[in-house]
């Protein structure tokens, strides 16, 4: 019998597959692009998070059963979009970081979404190129 942390996963998950290709088209909607540790090929991801200083913070409901968590452990290098613009960086996974204090720092609605739905939360940071 599936725990309740296995139907979280796999009904937030059958959302986002929904949900994910429109929401990488706005425009102002953050996106996580790693490289598919199998394919080679870029993997987008709208996300919520902040940028605060030379740094943009996000936080995974999933961990490491994230499939861009996954990505960024065999390639940490990634791009995000931020305000419509595309900036060059590498990704660190922090799971000594307080996820949940962490969130409140994040915005709002997808702190508390990730907050709800999330199981094992993992802080990510990925520190952006100069230039």
């Amino acid at each position: 019998m599936p725990t309740l942390a296995d139907r979280r996963f796999r009904i937030t998950t059958a959302v986002q597959r929904r949900l994910n290709p429109l929401m990488r088209r706005l425009p102002l909607q953050p996106v996580l692009e790693t490289t598919g540790r199998t394919s080679g090929l870029p993997r987008r991801t709208p996300l919520g998070g902040r940028r605060i200083g030379d740094s943009f913070w996000l936080v995974s409901e999933f961990g490491e059963r994230s499939q861009y968590v996954r990505n960024i452990k065999a390639d940490p290098r990634v791009r995000i979009r931020i305000k419509g613009r595309w900036h060059a960086g590498t990704a660190y996974l922090l799971p000594d970081d307080d996820a949940v204090a962490r969130l409140r720092s994040l915005p709002r609605l997808n702190s508390t979404a990730v907050r709800v739905m999330g199981t094992d939360l993992l802080t990510v940071r990925v520190d952006l190129d100069e230039g």
